[in-house]
């Protein structure tokens, strides 16, 4: 898979998190959602009780609040529709500040709020902590199909170029006097991004070639990453663990 490189999603460090193999955390991220998604929406004061799991983890791990937060603005796009669902949303209304509200809609945007934004911000904990090489190889040790771990490897190699290219491209508009002002410059941008898409195709078919010219037949050499340790796992498996014992009352009260 080639060297690792930075990622400003990365936050170097020394951290007992950033000690544990990429797997271990893997599977503790995904065990950890797969509570907080299972947990029933009106329990409420359960969603409080995980958030304080995720900011004990990003404490271990010495990962400042605003890095977190400004790495999270991902989720806005699913913020802005959430907040949509109690105006469009059927059945029942209730009054809320002078204004008609659906009831289920504020529910579902209660539960989308709130998982998502646990899911988002244990993943962005992941991404702080693990470097980007670290979560494929370690992918790769949980038996992932290798065509998606290899297709995984390029988007994320490959992703800072081809935003390197747009870049450029924008410089060159730009030198020639084009701003984006109104819908006269739609014509400009969609050229763009069709150039953008030639080229980005003309690069994978070098790339493809020069790996080809190297002995590539399809599968990537296997990397032997790290074992983990019976301890490392429960470390690691201690945040789901947290969780799992917060959602149980939840489902019982």
């Amino acid at each position: 898979m080639g060297s690792g490189h930075a990622h400003r999603l990365h936050l170097p460090g020394h951290s007992p998190v950033h000690r544990l193999p990429a797997h271990t955390k893997l599977v503790a991220v995904l065990a950890f959602v797969l509570v907080v998604v299972s947990t029933p929406r009106e329990a409420v004061w359960a969603y409080p009780g995980y958030a304080l799991l995720l900011a004990g983890v990003a404490r271990t791990a010495r990962v400042p609040a605003g890095f977190a937060l400004r790495r999270m603005a991902v989720e806005v796009p699913f913020v802005a529709f959430a907040l949509l669902l109690p105006f469009v949303a059927q059945g029942a209304r209730t009054e809320v500040l002078g204004v008609q509200l659906s009831v289920s809609g504020l529910w579902g945007a209660w539960n989308i709020l709130a998982k998502g934004t646990l899911g988002v911000g244990a993943s962005v904990l992941l991404a702080a902590t693990t470097e980007l090489r670290d979560l494929l190889l370690g992918l790769q040790r949980l038996r992932m199909p290798p065509l998606l771990v290899q297709i995984a490897s390029f988007m994320l190699r490959y992703g800072d170029v081809i935003a390197d290219e747009l870049a450029r491209m924008r410089i060159a508009r730009e030198s020639r006097g084009f701003r984006a002002r109104g819908p006269r410059a739609w014509a400009v941008l969609a050229r763009t991004a069709g150039a953008l898409f030639i080229r980005t195709y003309e690069r994978g078919e070098r790339v493809h070639l020069a790996m080809v010219s190297r002995g590539y037949t399809g599968t990537m050499p296997v990397t032997a990453g790290s074992s983990a340790t019976r301890a490392q796992w429960s470390a690691a498996l201690a945040l789901p663990a947290a969780a799992l014992a917060v959602c149980l009352p939840a489902w019982t009260l």
